[in-house]
């Protein structure tokens, strides 16, 4: 899915053994450009069966399907993307490019969510008669399609895959939920029963597209990654033999797990330049542990002057450091 940034050249055997294989994986395109055309006969047939029904429910199925399909749709365009090699003007190369597309389509799904359920409102004041058969028939299509990409894509070990999965059983749930709601709609003729299912389809589709808002601000405000903790971090750094203090700690993400770092290491004593390099070895062993593939540090004797940083291991540590100084 995505090639690991290095902050070194060296040649070292054994520190990257099965590191890269955590970071590394073949792009899975062709599962994802499957799974993409398969959801979209599911928005055919549900918006079709949705008019013809006049099911508010199977409708907003289908708008909990158009998350999906952004969903996959954005993971493969991703994996695409990241195969293109960095430039001079992008020298990250074009890994954003989704999390830009994930905002927008973020917002969009809010709104989608807001017009489902003023429709849901009104049609519980209204209630509208709806074609049962037709849910059950369009809504049974849904199921079955998720369910075979789910099933089949769950052992995957791509995050991108791994989170379109969660996306398609999410889906398989709400068409089951319309199933259900049009049974009973089928034996009771309690039309209530569909703006209902649309008002709970249309949360989840809300909840969807929140997490993603928010993912998305984060990682373009280069926030910490989420399970990645800022003092662990330091405190990682600072037990590796040789190592002083760190400060200007920064750790964030590139795009949606691959994850960077920067940092000032302090070492002790005074060292040359190659009797450094095995602790800035091991740094970066530990930091690929830590789900950091790509750091740049920047190594120091105590003496080296720099202002106070909020980013370091802790306080006291800062200024004891100042005082030696």
């Amino acid at each position: 899915m995505q090639t690991v940034l290095h902050s070194h050249t060296h040649n070292e055997e054994g520190h990257q053994h099965s590191h890269d294989a955590v970071f590394h994986s073949h792009a899975p395109i062709g599962k994802m450009k499957q799974a993409f055309l398969l959801t979209l006969v599911i928005l055919v047939v549900e918006i079709t069966g949705g008019l013809i029904s006049h099911s508010l429910a199977l409708l907003s199925d289908a708008g909990h399907v158009l998350t999906d399909l952004a969903a996959i749709g954005l993971s493969w365009y991703a994996m695409n993307q990241s195969l293109k090699p960095p430039t001079e003007n992008l020298t990250y190369g074009y890994h954003r490019t989704g999390i830009l597309a994930a905002l927008v389509n973020g917002v969009a799904l809010i709104a989608i969510a807001l017009i489902i359920t003023v429709e849901a409102y009104q049609r519980i004041i209204h209630p509208q008669p709806v074609n049962a058969l037709w849910m059950i028939g369009s809504a049974s299509v849904g199921l079955l399609i998720n369910l075979y990409l789910g099933l089949g894509m769950r052992d995957d070990d791509n995050l991108n895959v791994r989170s379109a999965v969660l996306h398609m059983l999410g889906d398989a749930l709400a068409s089951a939920g319309v199933i259900v709601g049009a049974v009973i709609i089928l034996w009771t003729k309690w039309f209530m029963i569909d703006p209902l299912l649309s008002v709970g389809i249309s949360l989840l589709i809300a909840y969807g597209a929140w997490r993603i808002v928010k993912q998305t601000v984060n990682i373009l405000m280069e926030a910490t990654p989420k399970g990645v903790s800022l003092l662990s971090v330091a405190a990682v750094i600072k037990h590796v033999a040789g190592v002083y203090d760190v400060h200007d700690l920064h750790v964030w993400s590139i795009t949606s797990g691959k994850n960077a770092l920067s940092c000032h290491v302090v070492l002790e004593g005074s060292l040359s330049i190659r009797e450094s390099q095995p602790i800035l070895r091991n740094i970066e062993h530990q930091l690929m542990h830590l789900g950091i593939g790509h750091s740049t540090i920047q190594i120091e004797d105590a003496g080296h002057p720099h202002t106070d940083s909020v980013l370091c291991s802790d306080e006291e540590a800062v200024h004891h450091h100042h005082h030696d100084q």
